[in-house]
């Protein structure tokens, strides 16, 4: 087996390196990870809820060090380094706030004939495939409901954050859950499939791209496996003509530009009434090159290398490809010397584009965004829904009547008025269509890793 390494696209160096575990070695720490679920099953939910909060609480005070990693194996400017924990905070509490009420039985009937009601018990093992984008807040999503159910959980992180896995690790072990029942493991993908064929586990969570989740799939078909999945995204803002022009240039382009472009429910396209473009692109323009693009490590950058140079390139791809069908570049790369060709990649704003151009319907996952002039509501709905994907999407305007009917219409899981690129955890986190299948947090969070258990009992 080879080594998986984590190149910083920082410097290019090898920033960790860590060997896959043997097939049988992994299915060792699954069979363990099963074989100490009951017991934490059993323990009083209000021990599972403080002990994951003791774990989250181990992990906030790591925020320093998490800050410095995060900037080294992704490129997240370390000024923004320690930004997830405020979310995963905010995300356990509510959780663990719900958990009591949750998942008590439902009793239907408690009569001197009957006594009828719906529990819930947890699955038994669950499996986390986590991304590099948000390694820990994409992780929480699943593990703190997960372990707060009863389940013992195995985290697999993405090669490009592999020290977040064990960042996790340490601090829900040094809060006294047991090792067994939550592991952070490394695997290759063969070794990943086959666990998952072999029905090792009670639910599967993944967070990444379509292909990868349709290689979950084949590897789940015939186990009845169930799988939670978030995937592409291609998400819009529209901007009606009664909208705060200031607010929606400011959060939209943020929604775009941030952590590189390289957010789950980015804003990758933008739909603007014909009466604001102009000024909107022109504030646009200026809000992007007010960008400083540079070494994570410097406190004053606030656009960091993306990931891995193929992600880069690929964003350069479909840019080059909208201008040869005629789009406009409004950001002259000369604003930006430290886009190297590599991982470090200058941000753009395109103009005069449409749905013919990659970059209007391919997932870009970078530092650009095509906009568009829309005539009506009509229009930008039509646009809006011309996407494979349908994770959020984001309307600006000062009527929340006009908002809800408009976000009736459209296919997306998240429909935000005059906010973009957040997670509410009281709401259920969802998508449809490419974007992929299920939810996370909010109460049918608990739904995804418990399951249903009648009790019908006739008193004679």
């Amino acid at each position: 087996m080879k080594p998986i390494q984590l190149i910083s696209p920082a410097d290019g160096t090898v920033y960790a390196e860590r060997m896959p575990l043997p097939p049988a070695v992994a299915e060792n720490a699954v069979a363990r990870a099963r074989a100490a679920q009951r017991e934490w099953a059993a323990r009083p939910l209000d021990d599972r809820i403080a002990l994951v909060r003791a774990g989250v609480a181990q992990l906030t005070a790591m925020q320093d060090r998490i800050a410095r990693d995060l900037a080294g194996q992704m490129g997240r400017p370390i000024r923004f380094g320690a930004g997830e924990m405020g979310g995963v905070n905010a995300r356990t509490d509510y959780m663990a706030e719900i958990a009591a009420e949750t998942l008590a039985p439902k009793v239907i009937e408690d009569s001197d004939a009957f006594r009828r009601l719906i529990a819930r018990e947890p699955l038994g093992v669950v499996f986390v495939i986590a991304p590099w984008n948000y390694p820990y807040l994409t992780a929480i999503n699943t593990i703190v409901p997960a372990l707060i159910a009863g389940n013992s959980v195995v985290l697999k992180h993405a090669s490009q954050t592999l020290l977040a896995g064990e960042h996790l690790a340490k601090a829900f072990h040094a809060a006294g859950i047991p090792e067994d029942v939550f592991q952070n493991i490394v695997l290759d993908h063969a070794t990943t499939e086959s666990l998952i064929a072999s029905r090792a586990f009670d639910f599967v969570n993944f967070t990444g791209s379509v292909s990868g989740g349709r290689t979950i799939e084949r590897a789940a078909a015939g186990t009845f496996t169930p799988l939670g999945l978030e995937l592409g995204g291609k998400d819009p803002g529209y901007v009606r003509a009664d909208a705060n022009l200031d607010a929606a240039v400011d959060t939209l382009m943020d929604g775009a530009m941030f952590n590189s472009g390289q957010c789950c429910c980015g804003i990758e396209r933008i739909y603007v009434h014909d009466s604001l473009y102009d000024a909107f692109v022109e504030k646009a323009v200026a809000w992007v090159n007010a960008l400083k693009l540079g070494d994570p490590n410097d406190p004053e950058t606030t656009l960091g290398p993306m990931a891995h140079v193929r992600f880069a390139q690929l964003v350069r791809d479909q840019t080059a490809d909208a201008v040869a069908q005629g789009a406009r570049p409004l950001i002259d790369p000369a604003n930006f010397p430290a886009d190297d060709g590599g991982a470090y990649l200058a941000p753009q704003v395109l103009v005069d584009v449409d749905h013919s151009m990659r970059v209007m319907r391919e997932e870009s996952f970078g530092p650009v965004v095509g906009i568009m002039k829309v005539s009506s509501d009509d229009e930008a709905i039509e646009l809006m829904n011309d996407s494979p994907y349908g994770l959020t999407a984001s309307i600006w305007t000062e009527d929340a009547d006009r908002a809800a009917e408009i976000g009736a219409r459209i296919e997306t899981g998240t429909v935000f008025m005059n906010r973009a690129d957040y997670l509410d955890p009281a709401l259920c986190w969802t998508g449809c269509k490419d974007t992929g299948r299920g939810g996370s947090l909010s109460y049918l969070g608990y739904l995804s890793v418990t399951r249903a258990k009648s009790y019908h009992m006739k008193k004679v």
